[in-house]
């Protein structure tokens, strides 16, 4: 699968209009995922108002943006999510391997920052850095959501 999406990223970027989003841990942590999702996809919503005329995300909420229209399971039955889920995995793949040199302890450019086992014991050997979410619980670490909370303040 990695090969294929990775043969189709430079057609998709050619043949289409697309803007790409990172928001790093430490905003995440501070404001929210579903916040930082929403902003997102305003952001692009915006960046692509002239190049069209609706908008159709994965998933089952549209974040409470009246013109965004979502579907579960979309990227496996539209075209177009499914592009830019490529998109977004992709370049995120990519951002993970550049990061990976920053951070050589963490092996990133293996596991991408999905909580294999492999990554979670790197996270029990070393803790977190600065590319982890603290507001993100791993069940493996014993962790609950008021411990990870209090760390933060």
């Amino acid at each position: 699968m990695k090969k294929k999406r990775e043969a189709l990223f430079p057609l998709i970027i050619e043949n289409s209009s697309y803007h790409i989003v990172f928001t790093d841990a430490k905003t995440i942590d501070e404001k929210g995922l579903s916040t930082c999702l929403k902003n997102s996809i305003k952001e692009i919503m915006f960046k692509l108002k002239n190049d069209a005329n609706e908008f159709l995300m994965d998933g089952n909420t549209s974040f409470g943006i009246q013109t965004l229209q979502h579907k579960i399971k979309a990227d496996a039955t539209v075209q177009e999510v499914s592009a830019a889920s490529i998109l977004a995995k992709v370049s995120r793949d990519k951002y993970m391997c550049e990061i990976s040199e920053k951070h050589p302890l963490y092996n990133f450019n293996k596991h991408k920052g999905y909580g294999t086992k492999a990554h979670v014991e790197l996270i029990k050997e070393h803790g977190r850095c600065s590319e982890h979410r603290y507001t993100f619980r791993l069940k493996a670490l014993g962790e609950d959501i008021q411990a990870t909370q209090k760390s933060l303040f």
